[in-house]
């Protein structure tokens, strides 16, 4: 009898073992993948283009893809924000994929002299190889300067496959020759890491040396890949203009967000005043320099959660920050009948409350 007892007793006990480390396994498992992603090669008609996805590979909604900056990569671009306490929500409901521009890469090999770096057309026309090689159908954007600029392409050259974008310090225009002969003279007499930090930071920043501009100038300094990066700074600077007009411009709902220290403030201003007004949102965050996603995550997160829920997803979304904020305004300005148009002003009080603005309206938002 006692021998029969200690075999039920072994019997049950495995299951229990094994069920228990394949659940501790899956769940380590799934956290690696949320916290420090998939990192795959993916081969594109163009070259190879590294790609960090985190999450499941869901397709029952569009992806979540971002490209950086120049001087940046995906992880120093978008790291602090993906892993911001209050964007869980949205990141536990989406498939993310960064996407780091050729030879960009954390620890990418340096190009051999001569390289001949592809345009900013050929980097865009890489992308549609990325959502193949996950199988997703459409994505959301959201790209940062340079990072913008390649979306804004992809998105006009693929518009079937952007749901929405959220273009942070947009410059459509390519330079001109007064901005070519400045640059020029730039690069005579400024370091390829100064140019660089000029064009991530504002001049206010820059004087401040606060510890994110002293972080990034080292981290630039010293890459590794410095001449890939400078190979990416100088096709950014040969751009073409992307033409965009209120009768020419995307075919998805469209979130431009722009510092108001931020050195490309007057070009998404004018960016804006270009843009369908009935699809686009214009967000100018107060006290917020050339990388707002570093420097006030917290309302960028909230701007993202209504731009999200105004395009049909996370409806149940609770609002945190911003609709609790006093000083929060949103000016919103509206076409009527066509011809017809007025302006007004929106205070969210503390009980917040507010329904989230459409996509069909232009906002204003100073927070």
């Amino acid at each position: 009898m006692t021998t029969e007892m200690q075999e039920i007793a072994i019997t049950e006990e495995k299951p229990l073992l094994t069920g228990q480390a394949e659940s501790k396994d899956v769940e380590l498992a799934a956290r690696i993948l949320l916290d420090q992603g998939q990192e795959h090669s993916i081969e594109t008609p163009h070259g190879v283009l590294h790609v960090t996805l985190h999450g499941t590979r869901t397709t029952r909604r569009p992806a979540i893809l971002t490209f950086h900056d120049a001087g940046l990569d995906s992880k120093s671009c978008f790291s602090p924000l993906f892993k911001f306490e209050e964007m869980q929500e949205i990141v536990k409901n989406f498939t993310v994929i960064h996407v780091d521009a050729p030879g960009q890469e954390e620890g990418a090999a340096a190009y051999p002299s001569g390289y001949q770096y592809p345009t900013m057309d050929i980097i865009a026309d890489m992308l549609p190889s990325v959502l193949q090689f996950f199988n997703f159908r459409t994505v959301i954007g959201v790209g940062v300067g340079v990072g913008a600029y390649i979306l804004s392409k992809f998105a006009l050259a693929n518009p079937d496959s952007v749901e929405g974008l959220v273009l942070v310090n947009i410059d459509t225009n390519a330079r001109g020759w007064i901005d070519w002969a400045a640059q020029k003279l730039v690069s005579v007499t400024s370091s390829l890491t100064e140019q660089i930090m000029s064009h991530l930071f504002s001049q206010e920043e820059l004087s401040a040396t606060t510890e994110l501009v002293k972080f990034h100038r080292e981290r630039i300094s010293k890459a590794s890949n410095l001449v890939n990066i400078e190979l990416f700074w100088k096709t950014y600077n040969s751009r073409r203009d992307l033409n965009i007009d209120r009768n020419s411009t995307f075919k998805c709902p469209v979130m431009l967000v722009v510092g108001d220290q931020a050195p490309y403030e007057e070009a998404a201003v004018e960016c804006n005043s270009k843009m369908d007004p009935t699809t686009t949102s214009f967000l100018k965050m107060a006290d917020a320099g050339g990388l707002p996603q570093l420097t006030q995550p917290a309302k960028l997160t909230e701007a993202f959660k209504y731009f999200i829920q105004g395009m049909g997803y996370m409806a149940s979304s609770c609002m945190t920050r911003l609709s609790r904020s006093r000083t929060t305004s949103l000016s919103s300005s509206y076409s009527m009948d066509g011809s017809r148009s007025r302006s007004r002003t929106l205070s969210q009080g503390s009980q917040g409350g507010q329904v989230p603005p459409s996509s069909s309206q232009t906002m204003e938002v100073s927070c």
